[in-house]
């Protein structure tokens, strides 16, 4: 069993009845340290949050709050600052905001608003912690651009909040990573992940809420539905916008009940499941062309995360490209060279953070020396935008490799390429013109990830 990591809490404040209430509803795993002059602290120790009282009654050797705030703002960039007053003046609380807090909490403070901001920069720590660490065991956001570390503070912000949750953002740019994050801030809880657009129209309220038996034909046994499998967990639905109009009134009954009901069974069990739901598309023009249902979008969309698309943080893209690389070893043991890192970052990545990272694996096999070159990449990346990949170009083509090797090479890398510029893949169902069922046996086929 995993050992609780310890925390550190720095209180800045005078008033000894706050002090000794803290401390008595602490967490365990958090140790106090409580000053009236920030000043005096050794700056070796490291907190992991401060508590900054706005009135330090008669300290005529203490500044005022905001300007304490921003004292230990810049002195230790990464500690989650919440400011406390009874004064909730909002010229007051903009200034402590503006000077380094991320929070500002009303005295008297309240024991359970405590305890949720301290599980909440825990949460913000634990991905800081992963990120740091590497490894590739568990899921973690790589990259420290003003947007990554934007969305790491929602996601944090979000633990322990009941659901429902929206997750948006394009095609790739990592709605699954976003939702593994949050049911991994919470402890050994389970989840179903689901994708609406594989399941069939008249299949859905049978795979989510489950059926009886001789509820239809074929249904020869009890289902247990997917939402009754997340019980006690994190139900995550993916491309909700693919959810037919005549099934969302269904979800949307579930989201506000909490009550599964089989199909065939005049029963109802009630189901305790956080849902998160993703999309790749603006929900509220889905709504003003009647293809969502206004009040299922209220619903959801209470609390919501917004994923930033590729190119609205390349800082972050040399970070991905090297962790994709390392994910190559050891069979491909490569490494990034500044001008390779470069001639990335100055791609536009229509396919997001998905797209870098299969270029990535492909760069990786191609690529004749250990250091990834400029010309490696640009060559590869010219060839990715016209939409074939690098071993078709290649003369002589290998024939005794077979006809079909080729063809399903091909195949494989159009349907990556339309994945890579659709919304979804009903979009790119579309635009090769096949079936969404016959492309998802192929996406299954070829091991193409979707996300």
């Amino acid at each position: 069993m995993a050992t609780q990591p310890l925390y550190h809490l720095l209180v800045v404040d005078d008033d000894n009845l706050l002090i000794d209430s803290l401390r008595l509803i602490l967490p365990s795993h958090w140790k106090m340290t409580s000053v009236q002059n920030p000043k005096l602290l050794d700056s070796k120790m490291l907190f992991h949050a401060a508590f900054v009282d706005m009135h330090l009654s008669g300290n005529t050797k203490v500044a005022e709050g905001p300007d304490v705030i921003a004292q230990i703002s810049k002195e230790n960039s990464n500690m989650e600052i919440v400011a406390m007053s009874g004064d909730l003046s909002m010229e007051l609380m903009e200034r402590c905001l503006k000077n380094g807090a991320k929070k500002f909490l009303a005295k008297p403070l309240m024991a359970d608003e405590v305890i949720s901001t301290l599980e909440k920069i825990e949460a913000l720590w634990m991905m800081r912690q992963l990120e740091s660490r590497g490894g590739h065991q568990q899921i973690r956001w790589v990259g420290k651009s003003t947007r990554s570390l934007a969305t790491l503070q929602t996601i944090a912000g979000l633990r322990g909040e009941p659901g429902p949750l929206l997750i948006e953002g394009e095609t790739g740019t990592g709605k699954e990573v976003a939702f593994r994050l949050l049911n991994q801030q919470e402890t050994s809880r389970p989840f179903i992940a689901v994708n609406i657009a594989a399941i069939p129209e008249n299949l859905f309220e049978s795979e989510m809420f489950g059926h009886v038996r001789g509820a239809f034909t074929g249904a020869d046994t009890m289902k247990v539905g997917l939402a009754e499998a997340a019980h006690g967990g994190d139900l995550f639905l993916d491309e909700i916008e693919a959810l037919p109009l005549s099934q969302q009134v269904k979800l949307l009954r579930f989201l506000e009940t909490g009550e599964v009901r089989k199909v065939g069974s005049k029963e109802a069990t009630l189901v305790k499941a956080r849902v998160i739901i993703a999309t790749n598309q603006n929900l509220s023009e889905l709504v003003k062309v009647g293809k969502f249902r206004e009040d299922l979008l209220f619903r959801i969309s209470g609390k919501k995360i917004t994923l930033p698309p590729l190119r609205e943080r390349k800082e972050d893209i040399k970070d991905l490209a090297s962790f994709f690389l390392s994910l190559e070893k050891p069979r491909a043991n490569k490494t990034l060279s500044a001008e390779a890192a470069e001639a990335l970052t100055d791609y536009a990545w229509p396919g997001n953070v998905r797209e870098l990272k299969r270029i990535c694996e492909q760069i990786s096999l191609t690529s004749p020396l250990p250091v990834i070159r400029a010309e490696d990449v640009l060559s590869f990346l010219h060839v990715h935008s016209e939409g074939l990949h690098p071993s078709l170009t290649d003369s002589p083509a290998d024939l005794s490799k077979g006809l079909a090797h080729w063809v399903e090479l091909y195949e494989s890398t159009l349907i990556r390429k339309a994945l890579s510029q659709s919304k979804d893949v009903d979009s790119a169902a579309e635009l090769l013109k096949v079936s969404r069922s016959n492309l998802y046996k192929k996406i299954k086929d070829y091991n193409i990830e979707v996300e």
